[in-house]
C-alpha cells in the first residue's frame, strides 16, 4: 500500500454518489463443499472440522521489510489470529522466493496464525499513471504456479489472495474484473490448488462503483470448488457507517463470502467509519484485518499500527485496533486447527460429549480491578446441531457486559449465551467459541457451564 494510498483521491468524489445507489442481485445457491481445510459453506469461512473462522488480523508488507523476522510473533501478541502478507512476484519488488514463502507460512504455524498470502505486484492495473509496472491477474497466477509445491497440502491453515487491488479505476479494465478474476481462480484451480482462494475488489480495493457487489455471484460460480472469499478495502469512501453496513450486508444476504481485507482509521481520500467496521463485522460474524503492522511511508505513516516494528508501542491507530471497543484482543478467536489443549476422542476429557449434545468449557482470559474477559467453547456430540445455548452461574455482585459471536441475557444470578444467525449450526464433532465480558470479580476456579443443542 504505502505511498499507492494517494490514488484514492481522484475517485472519493464520485465515490459518494455511487455507493448511494441501490443495485439489486439475485441471491446465490452456495455448495456445501466436504474439505479438510478451511472452505466456504452457505456463504461463510469453516474450518474442516465445521467450527466457524472469523478472521482478526493485521497486515504485513513483508516484501518491503524481510529483514523483520520478528513481524509475526508480534501480530500474535495481539491476539489476532491471522496475517495477511505481502508477497511480490518480482515484477515490481524483490521476489519472494519459495523457500521464503515455505517460511512465512512455519512462522505463521508456529504463531498460531492463519496465514492469508496476497501478491502485491498486482496493485493497480490499469493505472500505469499511478502504479507504473502492475501485472495482470493472469501473470500473478504464473508466480503462483511456482509457489504451488511449497503451499500443497496448506489448505487448513493458508488463504490464497490471488493478487492485491488488481484493478484500479479505468472503465474499460475494469469491465474485465469478473472474466480476469474467474479465468485466474479456473487456472490455480488446474494448478492444483485446494485452498481457500482470496479476490480483491476493483477502484483499488475500494469498489465504490459496485463492480464486486454486483458480479460476485458470477465469480463465485466461475470456481470449480465453490471455495472463494471476496475482500474489500475500506477507507475514505467508507466514511459513513450507512455505507458500511449496506455493503457488508448485501454480501451477506446474497450468501456470499466476504471480509475486510484491509482498512485504517483514517485515509487522504476520507475519514475511515472504523467504529462501523469493527461493530458491523462482529454483528455480522466477518472477518477483517487492519493495515498495517508497520513501515507505511510517503505521507501514510498513520497507518502504521506499531511503531518502528516494536509490538510494545501501538500507535494511536493501533491501540483502536487492538484494545478498542469490538477491537482484535475483545473478538478474536483462534483457530481450531492449532487445537484447544484437549483430546475430544479421550473419553475421560470431560469436554467430550457423550449425549449426542454439546458440552462447554469457559476459561477466563484476563482479568482487572472490576472485570474480566471470558471465553467459552461448545463442543457438539455426534450429530449435527443447527442450534445452541449456554449457561453459567454468575457470582454475587457479578454480570456480564456483552459477548461477541453470541446472544447473552441474564436471569438472575444465571447468565445465558445462545447462538448468533450465522453460527448455530456446528458439525458433528465441531466447536464453536464465543466471547464475553464479565463485570465483578473474576472467578477463582472457572464456573461449570451447561449445554444444549438441537
Amino acid at each position: 500500500m504505502r505511498a499507492l494510498r494517494r490514488r484514492f483521491v481522484a475517485a472519493a468524489a464520485a465515490a459518494a454518489t455511487v455507493l448511494v445507489t441501490a443495485v439489486s442481485t439475485v441471491p446465490v445457491a452456495v455448495a456445501a463443499t466436504a474439505e479438510d481445510g478451511i472452505h466456504v459453506v452457505d456463504g461463510r469461512l469453516v474450518e474442516g472440522d465445521g467450527s466457524d473462522l472469523v478472521l482478526r488480523g493485521i497486515n504485513h508488507a513483508h516484501t518491503w521489510y524481510p529483514q523483520q523476522t520478528q513481524a509475526l510473533a508480534g501480530i500474535k501478541a495481539t491476539g489476532a489470529n491471522s496475517a495477511r502478507v505481502v508477497l511480490s512476484s518480482g515484477d515490481r519488488w524483490t521476489r519472494t522466493s519459495p523457500s521464503e514463502v515455505g517460511s512465512i507460512v512455519d512462522s505463521c504455524t508456529t504463531n498460531r496464525l492463519v496465514c492469508m498470502l496476497e501478491v502485491h505486484d498486482t496493485t493497480g492495473y490499469g493505472e500505469p499513471q499511478y502504479a507504473p509496472g502492475s501485472i495482470t491477474l493472469d501473470r500473478a497466477v504464473d508466480y503462483w504456479e511456482t509457489l504451488y509445491p511449497t503451499l500443497a497440502g496448506s489448505e487448513d491453515r493458508v488463504l490464497v489472495n490471488i493478487g492485491n487491488e488488481p484493478f484500479g479505476n479505468d472503465a474499460a479494465t475494469n469491465a474485465r474484473w469478473a472474466s480476469d478474476t474467474s479465468a485466474a481462480i479456473q487456472r490455480l484451480r488446474q494448478i492444483g490448488y485446494e485452498n481457500t482462494i482470496v479476490v480483491d475488489a476493483p477502484n483499488w480495493g475500494q469498489d465504490w462503483q459496485h463492480i464486486m457487489r454486483d458480479q460476485a455471484g458470477t465469480v463465485f460460480a466461475a470456481d470449480p470448488d465453490r471455495n472463494t472469499v471476496f475482500s474489500v478495502h475500506m477507507y475514505g469512501v467508507y466514511g459513513q457507517a450507512s455505507t458500511v453496513t449496506s455493503y457488508l450486508e448485501h454480501f451477506v444476504a446474497a450468501g456470499l463470502p466476504i471480509v475486510v481485507g484491509e482498512f485504517g482509521d483514517t485515509h487522504s481520500d476520507g475519514d475511515v467509519a472504523e467504529a462501523a467496521i469493527l461493530s458491523e463485522t462482529r454483528r455480522l460474524g466477518l472477518g477483517y484485518l487492519g493495515w498495517s503492522w508497520s513501515g507505511n511511508g510517503e505521507g501514510v505513516e498513520y497507518l502504521d499500527i506499531v511503531h518502528d516494528f516494536d509490538a510494545s508501542r501501538p500507535t494511536a491507530w493501533g491501540q483502536r485496533l487492538i484494545d478498542g471497543q469490538d477491537g482484535i484482543r475483545q473478538t478474536s478467536q483462534e483457530a481450531s486447527v492449532f487445537g484447544d489443549g484437549t483430546d475430544p476422542t479421550d473419553p475421560t476429557d470431560p469436554t467430550d460429549p457423550t449425549d449426542g449434545s454439546c458440552t462447554a468449557t469457559l476459561v477466563v482470559e484476563q482479568a482487572w480491578t472490576s472485570g474480566y474477559q471470558g471465553q467459552v467453547t461448545v463442543r457438539v456430540g455426534d450429530e449435527a446441531v443447527t442450534s445452541w445455548q449456554a449457561s453459567w452461574a454468575l457470582p454475587a455482585g457479578a454480570g456480564v457486559s456483552q459477548a461477541w459471536h453470541g446472544i447473552v441475557s441474564t436471569s438472575g444470578s444465571t447468565a445465558t449465551v445462545t447462538n448468533e444467525s450465522w453460527n448455530g449450526s456446528v458439525a458433528a464433532g465441531g466447536t464453536v467459541t464465543f466471547g464475553f465480558t464479565g463485570s465483578g470479580a473474576a472467578p477463582t476456579a472457572a464456573p461449570a457451564v451447561t449445554c444444549s443443542a438441537s
